[in-house]
This record gives structure tokens, sequence and C-alpha cells, in this order.
């Protein structure tokens, strides 16, 4: 039933004409020449029942062909005005319902998913992302999205328009976790897209689209279980080698044994048919987490994103001579643990102090402090051998997480502290290896696609009318920021051009189940997500 007819029926009591005489109860009547009709708020629910029980109250007349229709399209708008209630009925065009309030329940929904007991883990093809995989279909399916499941586990859902020739508009996040993880990261620009195109399809806007539009849920980006990142963005991409099928986790199991485990082909043939050719695909946009503190110190609910730092991940290797912990001397020992915590210690001033390691820029003899910006530096695992507390240690292996905005800066660092690790390793006469596991170089975002992220961002601020600051003043321009974080939008710029959209997080807490946004910021992020398609790929009525 259309909003006009619920219109029609909910104002049947008021200014009835005056040329009717009605008898006491029949105060239901329809009106007859009204041409203007009132908004619909809370009055018409009010009025609606009234208008109702007037009509059961008169048990002794008998109703009219009228009271009647009017009674049976009251419940039916009244089953439905709830759902619609803020979107074309009532519409303040900020669609709280889907948003917000059915958002934030699918995102706990999701964050139930779990293949460990008390905590959030789901990694790749998981028995939890499994699960997981169904409940995004049926919410795609709701939003009027063509939906499959390709070769690699990514969740595709997919709106075509009529006669479209354009290419598309991809949208999409990681549905996969860290351990002991938050139910944001990743899952709000899943949830957040999937609402977005729910909101296009309620408004009627989704068949008026002049370009495919697709959300995305990749298979997994954290690369928890295989020690690989972009999984499933990569094998999008194109750029996923063949060999990662060979790659193993840590029971064994290879990524090709899990994918033949869960009915995909698991050959090289396969895993080109999951990629995109960069003609069919305009633009990438993902809505992400900050997992910084920076959108909080500014009071502000979002931010759009200028680029994403390169990333290098290591493992060292620090082989020593086992023993006991009682009887071998301290001058006699080759003591990896010792040795390894030296390095850590080294890592952490090699990126704190860059400038009293590096040199490069030839006019002055050094890094600028511009490109030095953002570097940082992690030791997140450490692992001995044979690990018992009376036991001197036969090996240590430990990984090293380098990032920074400027690519030179990070592979000066990169190639500095590997310097040292064999230099140090020497000095205590233990063995060492670096080994390189994964390298990303830094990504910039499209800068068109930027502004029309802050421009569709600035838009859904001025209507919810956020504020940002004491005094309600919001800070001009809404602000851009550098992610330190990999983002599957790293892996898609092989593909396409690529923009973010940043949320706040509580204390920029990320990768923890202290991992937190504000209702009305999830809210915000879905908004301008609508906005932005609206803009971009909704034809005009």
């Amino acid at each position: 039933m259309s909003g006009d007819r619920c219109k029609a029926s909910a104002m049947t009591q008021v200014e009835e004409p005056a040329a009717i005489k009605q008898p006491p109860c029949a105060t239901a009547t329809p009106p007859v020449g009204r041409e203007e009709e009132p908004e619909l708020g809370h009055t018409h629910k009010a009025a609606g029942r009234q208008a109702a029980m007037a009509l059961l109250s008169c048990p002794s007349r008998h109703p009219s062909i009228y009271h009647l229709i009017f009674f049976s399209v009251y419940l039916l708008c009244a089953s439905i005005l709830p759902i619609l209630d803020g979107l074309e009925l009532g519409g303040d065009g900020l669609y709280r319902e889907i948003l917000r309030d059915e958002t934030v329940l699918r995102l706990k929904e999701l964050g139930k998913i779990s293949d460990g007991e008390g905590y959030l883990e789901r990694t790749f093809l998981s028995p939890a992302s499994i699960r997981a995989t169904d409940v995004i279909i049926n919410w795609m399916k709701d939003a009027g999205l063509t939906t499959w499941v390709d070769q690699m586990g990514n969740i595709h859902g997919r709106f075509e328009p009529a006669n479209s020739t354009k290419d598309a508009l991809l949208i999409g996040s990681h549905m996969d976790t860290v351990i002991d993880a938050g139910m944001y990261d990743g899952s709000l620009g899943i949830i957040c897209a999937i609402s977005a195109l729910k909101v296009l399809k309620v408004t009627g806007k989704l068949q008026r689209l002049t370009r495919p539009v697709e959300v995305i849920a990749f298979s997994d980006e954290e690369g928890v279980r295989f020690q690989t990142t972009f999984l499933g963005s990569a094998a999008v991409a194109g750029t996923l080698p063949e060999s990662i099928l060979q790659v193993s986790d840590k029971s064994g199991t290879t990524v090709q044994d899990v994918l033949k485990l869960n009915s995909f082909e698991a050959t090289s043939a396969s895993l080109g048919q999951v990629k995109y050719s960069p003609e069919s695909v305009g633009s990438y946009v993902e809505v992400h987490i900050e997992q910084g503190p920076v959108l909080e110190a500014l009071r502000y609910p979002l931010g759009v994103v200028k680029g994403i730092a390169g990333q290098t991940r290591l493992k060292v290797i620090v082989d020593g001579s086992q023993g006991h912990a009682g009887t071998v001397p301290m001058k006699l020992r080759r003591d990896p643990m010792v040795a390894a915590a030296e390095l850590v210690l080294t890592l952490e001033r090699l990126c704190k102090e860059p400038n009293k390691f590096l040199t490069y820029d030839e006019e002055c003899g050094c890094f600028t402090e511009e490109s030095l910006a953002g570097l940082v530096c992690t030791v997140g695992e450490l692992l001995t051998w044979p690990s018992a507390s009376n036991v001197i240690p036969g090996q240590v292996n430990f990984t090293a997480d380098i990032r920074a905005m400027d690519d030179k800066v990070r592979e000066a660092i990169v190639t500095s502290f590997s310097r040292l690790v064999l230099q140090k390793c020497d000095d205590r006469l233990v063995d060492c290896a670096v080994q390189h596991k994964h390298a990303a170089a830094a990504t910039p975002c499209d800068a068109e696609l930027t502004a029309k992220l802050e421009r569709a961002t600035r838009s859904t601020l001025s209507m919810m009318k956020t504020t940002a600051a004491p005094g309600g003043v919001m800070p001009v321009p809404v602000p851009v920021l550098m992610s330190g974080a990999g983002h599957d939008a790293m892996a898609m710029a092989r593909l396409t051009k690529v923009g973010m959209l940043f949320v706040r997080c509580r204390g920029g807490v990320s990768h923890s189940p202290e991992e937190s946004v504000m209702d009305d910021d999830v809210w915000a992020a879905g908004l301008a997500l609508v906005n932005f398609v609206d803009h971009n790929a909704v034809a005009e009525s």
C-alpha cells in the first residue's frame, strides 16, 4: 500500500463537510474535496485509533461500506507505519530505523557469531565464517540485491540497473576478525553499505540507479589464520598469486585444503574466476572505524581518508644454545631470549628516533619531518622454544610490523633494522634470520572520490545538526586523515580508484572487545553513504 493511501485513511476523522449530517458514532467518514494533506507524525496514529474505537463502540449500528474500508485500511497501515516512519512517511530524510536501529542490531548479531567461547574470533572460512555468510546473504537479499559467493569465499550483493553499460561502484569491507576482536572492525563497513542500499530500495531509488552498485563482504583481510593479508580483496583485484593455495596455517592445513573442505574448487582457474576486470569497475568505497583517536579528539563523527600507510611484516628467527637454567654459566651462554629482547628495543629506538639512524635527502642529509610522520613499529608476537621456566631457550621467534606514510622511509627502516639484527646477533654469538612475510605500498585515495565523500559527509552532518565542538560549531573542513592501519582498499587500489570514510571510535581502541562506536555515529556513516550513492549513482526523478 502506498504512503498516500495510508495518509488518506489516517485523516478520516478531521474536517467533515458541513453538508453531510453524521450520526453520533459515525466520526470516521472519509473527507471530501481535500486538496492538502497534513504531515504525518505521531498524530496520525492517535487519530486512526480514535476513529477505529469510535467505530467499534457502536455495536448496535450497522457500519457503512466506508467504515469497513477505512477500518481495514487503518489496520494495514498501522502494521507498516512503524517500518516506514522516518522514511517516506513522516520523513525527515534521516532513515533512523534502518541506518541506526537496524544496523546496530545487525552489528550485535554478527558480533555473536564466533569460533571462540566468550570472545569474538572469525577467521578465513572457519565454521563461524560460514554461519556469518548465510546471515549476510539474507541481509543483502532484504536490501533487494542479487547475491552469490565467489571461489574465495567473498560474499557479493549487487543491483544491476536495466540496460546499464556503466562501470560498477563497489562498496565493501571484511567479515573476518582478529582473535578477541571488537564487533565493528570490518563488519561496520559491510552492514552500513547493505543498510544504505536498503534505504534506496525502500525509497524507490534503487530502481533509478544509473550504474551497477555492489556490496562485497571480503572473506579475509586480517590474515590471522594464514599470516597473509587481503586474501579476499586481492583475489577480486586479481593480484593473488596461485602459490597462495599452498600456504599453510599453524596446523599444517593449506588454503587449498580449506577451500576444498568448503566445496570450492581451489584451483588456479577458479582463482581467476574471482578477478574483476578494470573496465567493469569504476570505483571502490569503504566505510571503516578510524582505529585511532583523532576524530574523537576533534569531536567529529566522520572523516575522509587521504591515504593508507605502507606496511611491512617481518619474522625474526633467533637461534641459540638450549641448556639447563641452573648449570650453564652466564658468560658461556648463547641465549636467544636476551638477544631477542635487545632487538625489540633496537626496533623501538629506530622508530622513535629515526633521524639518528637514517640518511636520505641529499640536500639536508636526512628525512624530512613530514616524511617521517606516521612511522610506527610494533612487535606483536614472540614465541620461545621449548618455553619452560627452567630451560634456556633454544630458539626465539618474533614479528615486526613496520608502517609509514612514505614508502622510502618504511623501506629504509626495514633495511636498517635487518642490518642491526645481524650485527647484534653476531655480538651475542647467536644465529639470526629475517624473513619478509608481507609488504604493501602506501596507497593514496583518489582525490575526486575523496572530495565527493567529503561533500556527502558535510551534507549528512548538516542534516543531522551534529554538535561537533563546544557551541555546536563544526570544524571546517571535514577532517582529512591518513590511515596507519591496512584496509581492503589497499588491495582494491590495484584494480580501481578508491575512497574511504572513517567513523569515530571511543578512545581510538580497535582489535579489542573494548572497541566501541556510538549508535548515532553508525547512523551518520550510513546516511553519508546514502547521500554519496544518491548524488553519484541515482538518476533524478
